[in-house]
């Protein structure tokens, strides 16, 4: 549990409890991960084995509440381990991660039946993957903008439409579904349903051939009159964008700590190599232009972690104020990213070179400023909240 002493006081020392499972996870990454990264990047390969190992040891599906057989993990435990695989391989981390943006609408607003049914029975017992699918190829960023509809019929809803860029698709055993239900009616018009992969009218297509993160498994998704019952709609309709929203709070503080992983691995590789590496003389560090650049690397991750830290931490008091995990999105995303271009001019030439790490870091970090909300998606939400009267 998140230590009381930072609800009540300032303190940023962990518990021994929090300690072990960060020292478990940071095993982890490094005995499973790490050695295998670079042959599952170059092969797009989905990591199914690591994911049945990560949940064998309890640090996937780890949002899932006790009662239903999981650990009842805190978003602050989440990042925690989110910033030791974020470390190993950000797409793997990705991949075997997923399953708790999934739930997260089932957790949030689903009933009893389904979350025994659904959260317990799939995805703890049997081990199944689930997809969170919200984007659609002309509804990004602008979420109310979706065109996939749920019309209501014979007692339950038929569902056209698509969504693009879904996580886990190809191997998603079932997935939560955000349709509009009255697109008349805008925000209010959204709801959101649970939609098994061998429902007739389901069909996935081709897994996208991506820049990075390519051991993470990323495809569109077709519903062709999909007859869902009732009893799969998440919450009342109408209430899909509200839960949308309050999804993000909850899972933008696991992508912040996956950013801040990379940071990290940035930083390590870079003081290493620049240690190492001699110019003119002196190792690589002693030269300014070189040592002030794994500086900036060194207090951007430190300030990244903490707003992260912070952003957790509001999420596992409840607090409602989507200003600050924007905060440690977009910082967090942005500084990920200038650490991997950093980190590659420390390396020079050999930074370009797949055979060093930071090639990889790279072309993993671009697509934090992109998905779970853009960078300048966040700095919208962040304008809105400062000016919200």
């Amino acid at each position: 549990m998140v230590d009381m002493a930072l609800a009540h006081g300032v303190s940023f020392e962990l518990t021994a409890e929090q300690k072990m499972l960060q020292k478990m996870a940071r095993e982890f990454a490094a005995n499973e991960i790490i050695p295998v990264a670079a042959e599952y990047d170059e092969h797009a390969k989905f990591p199914e084995e690591i994911f049945h190992k990560a949940r064998e040891l309890g640090i996937v599906n780890m949002n899932i509440p006790a009662e239903y057989g999981g650990i009842g993990a805190t978003v602050f435990e989440e990042c925690l381990v989110g910033e030791e695989l974020g470390y190993g391989c950000t797409g793997i981390g990705t991949s075997i991660t997923t399953n708790g943006l999934g739930s997260l609408p089932i957790i949030l607003s689903g009933n009893e039946q389904q979350k025994a049914y659904w959260l317990g029975e799939r995805i703890v017992n049997q081990g199944q993957f689930v997809s969170y699918c919200v984007t659609e190829a002309g509804a990004g960023s602008n979420v109310v903008g979706m065109q996939t509809r749920a019309e209501r019929k014979n007692g339950g809803y038929l569902i056209n439409g698509s969504k693009i860029f879904i996580t886990n698709a190809s191997h998603a055993h079932f997935f939560t579904v955000f349709a509009k239900t009255d697109p008349a009616a805008g925000h209010r018009g959204m709801t959101a349903f649970i939609i098994d992969r061998n429902t007739p009218g389901v069909s996935v297509g081709k897994k996208f051939d991506k820049l990075g993160q390519r051991a993470s498994d990323t495809a569109e998704i077709v519903f062709e009159n999909v007859e869902v019952p009732e009893e799969n709609r998440i919450g009342q309709e109408g209430q899909g964008f509200y839960l949308a929203m309050r999804v993000f709070d909850y899972s933008r503080p696991g992508v912040a700590a996956a950013a801040v992983g990379l940071q990290r691995r940035a930083l390590e590789e870079s003081v290493k190599y620049a240690r190492e590496r001699e110019a003119f003389g002196q190792p690589i560090y002693q030269h300014q232009a070189i040592g002030h650049k794994i500086a900036d690397m060194a207090i951007n991750y430190e300030a990244s972690r903490l707003l992260t830290w912070q952003a957790a931490w509001q999420g596992d008091a409840g607090i409602a104020n989507p200003k600050v995990p924007a905060y440690a999105k977009a910082f967090a995303a942005d500084m990920a990213t200038k650490a991997a271009v950093d980190a590659v001019q420390v390396f020079g030439g050999y930074g370009f070179m797949k055979e060093y790490p930071v090639e990889k870091l790279l072309r993993d970090v671009k697509i934090f400023q992109i998905y779970e909300g853009t960078s300048e998606i966040q700095r919208n939400i962040i304008v809105r909240e400062l000016f919200r009267s």
